[in-house]
């Protein structure tokens, strides 16, 4: 750990002359806030005259955006680390982001590493590199508070038709197995005014869809008096965006009013993530979540009361301490009885620091991986079946570049991938398509150009 005078120091050696003509590699894991984080880093530092590294090329700098959801996802961003470290020899190496944050000391130890940067030191990320001189090893800077309170914008290009807008950070709501208040501090949010703007300039990029991101994004206003119902009105007027997708919102959180807005919305797509976590009441007290199995079914029937064919992604954790066999089959039942579109499943890992260490009876890593199979089976049977109910029926598609020689890909308003002939002319352009059958590896749906 460095001193504060040596921290200050750290902040004040800014000569961005030294930026000009460096090369730097930029490596993300986790979720797509990071990714939306990390092309703000890269921005920032093209502006200080440094050019992305060309594949095969050493760069002069590499930073990392961590994640630590799981820990999986901790031993995943070690390996990064040692990996980039090797692959660019006398690089100066940044880490920031979640692990980062919650475990600075482990980063700051890993040989090549010179500066560990928490969550909110990440948005001034420039202010720490120095003069990019590496420190001996173990010696690494590490700059990391506990109290973080700013909300750094960020509105990162994915490709040319799909921008991750950042509208919150942070959470509140501390479930019992989770660590992100902790690595990414109290909810807070940027303003509508200057989030609205943010989509203005993407749309002037060339954009044609936006997915709005954050931690809990329902949870938006409370560090500006506003609502995520008042944002979502404002960013619905936004001309030049064809599309938003919201990216994720607690189910408690979205409200009848959210729901029939975007039903009737010029740009709002009928596509949601609803979070589920567990299909049991009894480990969802566990969970300390803030809703029950009959609010989440009332939600998914609701959405689609106004929006038949709308998709519907659902999160859920298998093998979280107390998850007994029968409470299991209750959370299999539960989300069979849904009319839901895709199951994202997760394995329970265990956190440090969190109050779910305390709960009995530990589920085997045996058992974790047989419950989450028979979910990913249950999640191919309903994304399949959704799929092939809209066979035949002809739909908007924004589709996307792809190699010469290759199909273009695109989602429809709905979220089902449609796979069409190769046409440079079709690159981000929202255009009808007939569906037709699966595609030889079942991942998406043939579509058939409708012109006029």
């Amino acid at each position: 750990m460095c001193t504060f005078a040596t921290e200050k120091r750290f902040k004040l050696m800014i000569d961005t002359n030294i930026f000009q003509d460096k090369t730097a590699v930029y490596y993300t894991l986790g979720c797509k806030l990071n990714f939306s984080e990390m092309s703000t880093i890269g921005k920032v530092l093209r502006e200080a005259g440094v050019r992305t590294a060309r594949k095969g090329e050493k760069a002069d700098i590499c930073v990392v955006n961590t994640c630590s959801v799981t820990e999986v996802a901790d031993k995943k961003c070690r390996q990064a680390i040692h990996r980039l470290v090797k692959q660019h020899p006398g690089a100066f190496v940044v880490v920031t982001g979640c692990y980062a944050q919650l475990k600075p000391d482990t980063v700051a130890k890993i040989e090549g590493v010179d500066v560990v940067l928490g969550a909110e030191q990440k948005k001034d990320l420039l202010q720490y590199l120095g003069d990019l001189q590496k420190h001996e090893s173990g010696e690494a800077h590490t700059s990391t508070l506990k109290d973080i309170r700013s909300f750094a914008p960020s509105c990162s290009r994915g490709d040319r038709t799909r921008f991750f807008l950042k509208v919150q950070d942070g959470c509140d709501y501390y479930c019992s197995y989770c660590t992100i208040p902790f690595a990414r501090g109290r909810s807070r949010n940027g303003s509508i005014a200057s989030i609205v703007e943010q989509a203005r300039q993407a749309a002037a990029e060339g954009g044609k869809e936006i997915v709005l991101t954050g931690v809990n994004i329902g949870d938006f206003g409370k560090t500006t008096d506003e609502s995520f119902f008042d944002l979502v009105n404002a960013l619905d007027e936004v001309e030049g965006i064809e599309r938003y997708r919201i990216s994720s919102i607690e189910p408690n959180l979205l409200t009848d009013e959210i729901i029939e807005y975007v039903s009737r919305s010029k740009r709002f797509m009928p596509h949601f993530h609803i979070p589920l976590q567990s299909g049991s009441d009894e480990v969802l007290k566990l969970m300390r979540r803030r809703y029950d199995t009959a609010l989440f079914a009332s939600k998914v029937k609701k959405v689609h009361e106004v929006m038949p064919d709308a998709f519907i992604g659902v999160d859920v954790i298998v093998g979280t301490r107390g998850e007994t066999e029968d409470l299991f089959n209750q959370v299999y039942e539960f989300i069979k009885s849904l009319d839901v579109t895709q199951l994202h499943v997760f394995s329970y890992s265990e956190r440090p620091g969190t109050q779910a260490l305390k709960i009995e009876h530990a589920v085997s890593p045996e058992e974790k991986h047989r419950r989450s199979q028979r979910l990913l089976e249950l999640s191919e049977e309903k994304t399949h079946a959704f799929y092939a109910r809209h066979i035949g029926q002809t739909m908007p598609a924004l589709l996307e570049r792809s190699k010469p020689g290759t199909p273009m890909h695109g989602f429809t308003a709905n979220y089902i991938r449609v796979e069409v002939p190769h046409d440079d002319a079709l690159d981000n352009q929202v255009v009808s398509v007939r569906l037709g059958d699966f595609n030889e590896d079942g991942t998406a749906l043939k579509g058939e150009i409708m012109l006029g």
